[in-house]
């Protein structure tokens, strides 16, 4: 693995590369409370026949951490995945994997500036601006049950508790009782709730005209905690013949299931060379 440093939106961000560089790039953008280590089961499979890249999103592992919540705001977040699509592929478009937060913001970037992205793959994050429209037009009961399964959005964007929370050690035990997974670090997991802070509310509220002409497949977690099939199969109204993939696993499939996610990405990125969207 070769590690450097990337200039994003004013903040450096610490860039990790496998495989062979005159391959096609497949950029790998974690989630929340996570940092690229998430990725290392799925970018070791991959680094074979790819060019694997994963890198620390602002506020996680070795990248910056502003403070403040304006810094977290999608468009800076956007900008700082395409200096790094930019720093290991000028001029060619690259292969979007996201997870989580990753996903959401990845939904953000291929709706935003598609030219720069060959196809997507969104794993557990659907469009902030998607689900703003699903809710409105959704039956009260499929709107119920990803409230539901949201609970934690509104305890992150409350003050002070989800600090204490995450710096007690506690909001880490629970997610290892839950999920048996654990975050990055307790600092990682503190910086990252400005992520809900600064772009939950006013994309529900206020939802944006996000559509894409980039190949899309959604990977679909059955047994997902957190997003439900519904609010992820928002998207298919966005993307037009977007690739629905079910898979029997929970909401951390990067690290539970990495030589099938990994496979799942493979053929998506082959599919889209294959059409010519790159070499």
């Amino acid at each position: 693995m070769a590690a450097r440093r990337v200039e994003g939106d004013g903040v450096g961000l610490a860039v990790y590369e496998r495989g062979d560089p005159a391959r096609p790039t497949v950029v790998l953008v974690h989630g929340y409370p996570d940092d690229h280590r998430i990725w290392e089961g799925v970018a070791a499979e991959l680094a074979g026949r790819f060019h694997v890249v994963a890198y620390d999103v602002r506020g996680a592992g070795a990248s910056d951490r502003p403070r403040g919540r304006e810094p977290y705001v999608l468009s800076r977040l956007v900008s700082d995945l395409r200096a790094v699509a930019d720093a290991v592929r000028p001029g060619e478009p690259v292969h979007l994997v996201g997870h989580d937060w990753g996903s959401i913001q990845g939904w953000e970037a291929v709706c935003t500036a598609p030219d720069r992205f060959a196809s997507y793959t969104s794993v557990s994050g659907p469009s902030l601006d998607h689900v703003g429209h699903w809710m409105r037009e959704a039956s009260p009961l499929r709107t119920l049950r990803q409230v539901l399964s949201s609970w934690y959005i509104g305890f992150f964007r409350l003050p002070l508790l989800p600090e204490l929370a995450w710096r007690s050690g506690l909001g880490g035990l629970l997610l290892s009782l839950a999920e048996r997974h654990r975050p990055s670090s307790r600092h990682d997991a503190v910086a990252g709730l400005e992520l809900y802070r600064a772009n939950v509310r006013p994309r529900l509220r206020r939802p944006l005209e996000r559509r894409t002409g980039v190949p899309v497949q959604l990977v679909i977690p059955a047994r997902d905690a957190y997003v439900t099939p519904e609010a992820a199969e928002t998207a298919l109204r966005w993307a037009p013949g977007a690739r629905v993939r079910r898979v029997r696993a929970r909401h951390w499939l990067p690290a539970t299931h990495p030589a099938l996610l990994a496979r799942l990405v493979a053929e998506h990125v082959e599919h889209a060379v294959a059409d010519g969207r790159t070499a």
